[in-house]
């Protein structure tokens, strides 16, 4: 049976989880009466909730004789890592671009990716049903693009085709609506190269991926590079984090990727990508060889973190009163587990030992971990996300980020005002249309805290997009928070009396009802100062009463933050308290007379 292994690449939203789902269809792998959700490999709950892809994931299509492994990935860049060490599993990729925003930054991280492992590219124009589509000029933007990243000849005479992903069609021409995705099922077959099919060599295989199954444990995912590998045959593992390291085992079960699920075959032989298990301790990165010939593969340098953030036990006055798991040790085994399977995670220990820093991409990337953490029951505070720099020749040097915006033309104004003070630099200004699009290079900590800024100012309709660039020199200043907070002066129970006669002062994050305690971060003020206020005070019992003057109470509603709006809004002396049931803005010093003492001290 022929072979070919694709993994298919784009910038978030540009459709690739909606393509897969075309091919899948097409392929015959679902019934024709069978309901299949949209994005069918969006299988995580946050990735449903959140509309993008998280997690790299395989499937397997038949296309007449021959057989299509697919890996789809991930397309914001905080998810990059995905992204780089799934490509060592696969031999051509397709880049999806969209008709209408055209290449954009993790569009070109991941094609330089691609391009540096020489894998054949098939480019696909996606959304050409768009009514903005541009389709021509996105043709030259993707020409350039390939020039800019040096590829080679064959490289830059890569096919292209026209897509529609949602409506499952295909064509070679822009002018000619396609009636199935044929035509991107032959142009993967004839241009993708079969994986070289050594089967007389010994066993040698690198793992790419990892899953976890309750009855079989962790699972190794990759590629074949050569020879057979069988059911229960004795094989030896090479560890990837201590190098020299091997140990024995057996291939317990063995498995084929066939459409959404797996098929347990007895044996595999080169070029097919498969999972095993029996091998307790994996990781991402181990290669699997015969036992009488150990020859570890390299594998790919992931790129190194660009932020990192403390997660702490929870120290609040309500600790231990939400969560299942709240003790030092819990949160230390849980952020090592995440290491083995996220490989652009670092986990590192600190002075005290009820506290780690966690290291990774960027604030959705460690968002996604917080978050998931949380729907598992574990209870622990966060610190404000922190670039993480480094020493060149005695200079400071800070991450910088390569930044595109699309917005309207009314709003070009305030952006590039807003960005400028974050120490960004304007690279290039494109009118698209009606829309203009803008490209900065800005220092990493510049966009902490300016999404709801930019939404704001884009009155809803901007699109932001930021992939890691370089390291250079430290910028300066860039002040975070323009903006006080308004923190509970004393514990126990707000009541509507206190909330109304506080939010004068500002926008408050809780309404009658919710527990605070003294330190807590309960509104935020306009002024650039913090303002102790008593939302727990009650109106004096006397016996002189005006009718209905209880009534007339009028409470504006609270704001209500996303843990990514958290995230952005803490400052240098706050915490996040993060619990299944609660997500609470905390001081890092709850005393009021003790944390004025400190500022004082600090002045």
């Amino acid at each position: 049976m022929e072979l070919r292994n694709i993994a298919i690449i784009a910038h978030v939203d540009h459709g690739k989880t909606t393509l897969v789902d075309e091919m899948l269809r097409q392929s015959g792998v679902f019934r024709a009466n069978q309901v299949v959700a949209d994005r069918v490999m969006d299988s995580g709950d946050l990735e449903r909730e959140r509309g993008i892809t998280i997690l790299a994931k395989n499937t397997a299509i038949q296309y007449n004789d021959a057989k299509i492994n697919i890996v789809d990935t991930p397309g914001h860049a905080d998810f990059g890592g995905e992204v780089e060490r799934v490509l060592k599993m696969v031999n051509g990729v397709l880049l999806l671009v969209d008709a209408a925003e055209g290449p954009m930054p993790q569009t070109r991280f991941v094609l330089s990716r691609a391009l540096s492992l020489g894998h054949r590219v098939i480019v696909v124009i996606n959304k050409i049903d768009r009514p903005d589509a541009r389709i021509h000029e996105v043709i030259d933007e993707v020409l350039e693009l390939l020039l800019d990243l040096d590829a080679t000849e064959d490289q830059l005479d890569s096919p292209m085709l026209f897509c529609s992903a949602r409506q499952g069609t295909a064509s070679f021409s822009p002018e000619v609506e396609g009636s199935d995705l044929r035509p991107l099922f032959d142009t993967i077959m004839e241009y993708i190269p079969a994986p070289e099919q050594d089967t007389e060599a010994p066993l040698q295989m690198l793992v790419s991926s990892v899953d976890y199954n309750d009855y079989v444990g962790r699972i190794a995912i990759g590629r074949i590079q050569r020879g057979v590998i069988s059911q229960n045959q004795e094989i030896a593992v090479c560890n990837y984090l201590k190098p020299g390291q091997v140990e024995r085992a057996k291939a317990v079960s063995l498995y084929v990727f066939d459409g959404l699920s797996r098929a347990a075959v007895t044996e595999c032989s080169a070029g097919d990508i498969v999972a095993l298990s029996g091998i307790g301790d994996v990781t991402i990165g181990d290669s699997i060889c015969a036992p009488d010939c150990v020859e570890p593969l390299p594998f790919v340098e992931i790129s190194a973190p660009t932020m990192e953030m403390t997660f702490s036990v929870n120290d609040s006055p309500f600790a231990g009163t939400e969560g299942k798991f709240v003790t030092s040790r819990n949160l230390r085994d849980r952020l090592m587990r995440e290491t083995l399977k996220d490989v652009s995670l670092r986990v590192s220990e600190t002075d005290s030992t009820d506290s780690f820093n966690v290291a990774g991409r960027g604030e959705m990337h460690l968002s996604i971990l917080i978050e998931t953490m949380r729907r598992e029951g574990f209870e622990f505070q966060v610190s404000p996300p922190r670039v993480l720099t480094r020493s060149e020749n005695g200079v400071t040097m800070e991450p910088m980020e390569k930044l595109v915006v699309d917005v309207p033309e009314s709003c070009v104004g305030s952006v590039i005002e807003k960005l400028s003070s974050r120490r960004g630099e304007l690279l290039e200004m494109t009118p698209v249309g009606s829309r203009t699009k803008l490209s900065f290079i800005i220092p990493s900590r510049g966009l902490f805290g300016y999404r709801n800024e930019f939404l704001t100012d884009s009155h809803g309709e901007g699109i932001m997009a930021s992939v890691f660039d370089s390291y250079a020199p430290f910028k300066g200043e860039v002040r975070r928070r323009s903006t006080g907070s308004l923190i509970a002066f004393e514990t126990g129970e707000a009541v509507a009396y206190g909330i109304f006669n506080v939010q004068d002062r500002g926008t408050m994050f809780i309404s009658p009802g919710t527990k605070v305690y003294m330190g807590m971060v309960v509104g935020v003020s306009p002024k650039a100062e913090d303002i102790a206020v008593n939302v727990c005070r009650k109106k004096q019992m006397t016996n002189m009463r005006a009718a209905g003057s209880d009534e007339a109470l009028r409470l504006v509603p609270p704001r209500i933050m996303s843990l990514e709006q958290c995230l952005e809004f803490l400052a240098d002396d706050e915490l996040l308290e993060v619990t299944p049931k609660s997500l609470r803005l905390r001081k890092r010093i709850l005393d009021h007379s003790q944390r004025m003492k400190n500022i004082h001290r600090n002045k």
